[in-house]
């Protein structure tokens, strides 16, 4: 009896420790192939150091890095370089007030008279300017500067240039900060345009007087902030689309409240010049506008040229401008 007990506890032994000697065994044979399976290393995405952006021309234009330099003609692009931060090697000659970070940066001249041997000397990576540069693209960019296009016919323009340059100079949310305060401060500027105040805008130089349409930066300031250009619907000028030759028979037809006159520089100069002018013509005189005094020169900083940034300091003008007529 003692020996069938004793054989019975045997073999209940032998199968517990094969029953342990399996489990050991799997659970080696787990941990193994964890150990011989290849680890995924985790995929980093570096960032590209290239650029490419898009200009005012549709023109789309790569950079190796981001440009180490930047030149340009046009005071607006200045401004809202300056407020990104760029390393900006050459300005465009001013007539107006100049930011204090600006005077010291070289001068080299304005979208009409370019300074090429300038443009030589500071060599910059970049320079930008109008469409009517195009015709002297191709000797600049022989020497190693690309030359990028930039427009300011409207705010949207401005801001679209905005986003432009912070794509070039990897500076997206600086851009995108700047954009939004534009969009807040015009959104908050805008006029009711129940009763628009019917407006003349005269761009002049001594002897040259142009009616700015409603395509021009000025047409687009003027509708935003309520008034209606009586201008809207002359022909466009073949070289300069953004104005209109001057109609003084569907002018006094139209009898304007309001008469602005733009000008780049020498504001009273021009403004006598227009005031005489009008003295030729005895019908000038009974234009709502002349009768009550509404002839106003518009800041040339800010309506004389692309204002960048400070674009909506022209809309806060132009409202004030109009306000006296209403």
């Amino acid at each position: 009896m003692k020996k069938a007990l004793l054989v019975a506890i045997s073999l209940l032994l032998l199968i517990v420790l094969a029953a342990c000697s399996t489990g050991e065994k799997k659970t080696v044979e787990k941990d193994d192939a964890v150990k011989d399976k290849p680890v995924k290393e985790e995929s980093v995405e570096k960032e590209s150091p290239s650029v490419e952006v898009t200009d005012s021309s549709g023109q789309l234009v790569t950079f190796e890095t981001v440009p180490e330099s930047v030149a340009t003609l046009n005071s607006g692009d200045l401004d809202i370089l300056l407020n990104l931060g760029a390393n900006v090697t050459g300005r465009p000659t001013s007539s107006g007030p100049v930011a204090a970070e600006a005077e010291s940066i070289p001068v080299i001249g304005n979208p009409h008279q370019p300074n090429f041997e300038k443009i030589a000397e500071v060599h910059p990576t970049v320079l930008l300017a109008g469409m009517s540069f195009k015709q002297h693209a191709e000797n600049i960019e022989r020497q190693g500067t690309k030359v990028l296009y930039t427009q300011a016919n409207s705010i949207e323009d401005i801001q679209s240039t905005i986003t432009m340059f912070g794509e070039l100079f990897k500076k997206q949310n600086e851009a995108e900060g700047l954009n939004k305060t534009i969009t807040d401060k015009v959104e908050t500027a805008i006029a009711d345009k129940a009763k628009p105040v019917k407006t003349l805008l005269i761009y002049g130089a001594p002897g040259t007087y142009l009616a700015a349409l409603p395509n021009s930066l000025t047409g687009d300031l003027l509708e935003k902030a309520g008034g209606e250009n009586i201008a809207s619907d002359f022909p466009k000028e073949e070289n300069y689309p953004q104005y209109a030759s001057l109609s003084v028979e569907k002018i006094i037809e139209r009898n304007p409240q309001m008469v602005m006159l733009i000008t780049h520089g020498e504001p009273e100069a021009v403004k006598a010049a227009f005031e005489e002018e009008m003295m030729k013509n005895a019908a000038w005189k009974n234009l709502d506008a002349v009768k009550n005094g509404n002839v106003v020169i518009l800041p040339s900083h800010l309506f004389g040229t692309n204002p960048g940034t400070k674009v909506t300091e022209a809309l806060e003008v132009m409202k004030e401008s109009l306000a006296k007529a209403k």
